[in-house]
């Protein structure tokens, strides 16, 4: 693979800002400055050093982002602000590019997976592999018992009747009970959640997803933040995949 494909595909750097940094001299390879930004280089056995920085090649790219609310979860959008906008140069510039792996609506918050495996987005994402996904949740009218039995066995939202899900409503207090809680389903229906609760005359005031799959939202994660997948993340992603 030559060297200024090798540091644009992991978002290094661009194929001309990677010859810009071999004529500075800080592209090593092996220890060895380079001399040409065309030179082979091989992903598996060569050291690559980018201005004093290790750069590890992997196929794919896997970031786990807190989405704030009223970002949109999409590659791009000509009036909103996306999630791939949250990201710096260099991630986006990874090649295949990023994407969300499911989407968010546009007020939810919380756990997206952003990858460009697509493959594996797509089994993780097909409702036979029964991938859960919990969201924290607010309704503005409390729910009663029957409501809970009722969102859990599966309620039409419009000519589709909902797979069964679970929820556990949080430990009541003054004045609030039943207003807040935790649903688990493992599909993704456009609005799903929000039409779930209109169909118990409902309504969601706020929408989180805290587990996707195997993994949880990091707590260190602030609204907008974002962070590399660890390898052992990634294996459980694979896994659940399978």
């Amino acid at each position: 693979m030559r060297l200024d494909k090798f540091l644009s595909l992991t978002g290094k750097a661009s194929r001309s800002d990677a010859s810009k940094a071999v004529r500075g001299g800080t592209v090593l390879v092996n220890g060895i400055p380079a001399k040409k930004a065309d030179m082979n280089v091989d992903p598996d056995t060569d050291e690559i050093i980018f201005r004093g920085e290790v750069v590890t090649y992997r196929q794919y790219t896997y970031v786990m982002m807190h989405k704030p609310d009223g970002v949109v979860s999409a590659t791009e959008d000509g009036r909103e602000q996306t999630v791939l906008d949250l990201l710096p140069e260099e991630i986006t510039r990874v090649r295949p590019a990023l994407f969300p792996c499911g989407r968010l609506d546009k007020h939810t918050t919380g756990l997206m997976i952003l990858t460009n495996n697509g493959q594996l987005s797509h089994r993780l994402l097909s409702p036979a592999r029964h991938v859960d996904k919990t969201y924290e949740f607010s309704v503005k009218f409390p729910l009663s018992d029957e409501d809970v039995m009722a969102l859990e066995s599966g309620v039409d939202i419009g000519g589709y009747v909902t797979a069964p899900c679970k929820v556990v409503l949080d430990p009541p207090q003054p004045d609030e009970r039943g207003r807040s809680g935790k649903i688990t389903l493992h599909e993704g229906k456009y609005h799903q959640i929000k039409l779930m609760m209109e169909a118990q005359h409902n309504q969601i005031t706020r929408l989180k997803r805290v587990t996707f799959g195997p993994l949880t939202l990091d707590p260190a994660l602030a609204a907008g933040a974002w962070r590399m997948l660890t390898e052992e993340e990634i294996g459980m992603l694979e896994d659940a995949g399978k």
